[in-house]
């Protein structure tokens, strides 16, 4: 059994035993509730970790696309550059 101490701002620090246990990181998000007079912190699904991490890079530019081909696409993943001819209107 872990015991934690609330700090002044209503702050509480998950033991690194159980923050191992049950695979929490520094980002992630979890569910706060309360069920039969318990306190129960839920982490979220991995794929929600993953879609704020898109996200974020969205929001700073490390992205790459739109493709017109798949081939550019896989160039692109591989850190190749094909010249690209611009289409007539």
């Amino acid at each position: 059994m872990s015991i934690v101490t609330v700090k002044n701002k209503y702050q509480v620090v998950i033991p690194q035993r159980v923050r191992e246990q049950i695979g929490v990181a520094v980002g992630d998000i979890l569910e706060a509730k309360v069920e039969r007079g318990r306190i129960t912190l839920t982490p979220k699904s991995v794929v929600d970790r993953a879609i704020a991490e898109g996200l974020e890079d969205l929001r700073k530019g490390r992205v790459r696309g739109p493709f017109n081909t798949v081939e550019e696409m896989i160039d692109s993943l591989k850190g190749r550059k094909r010249r690209t001819i611009a289409k007539a209107s």
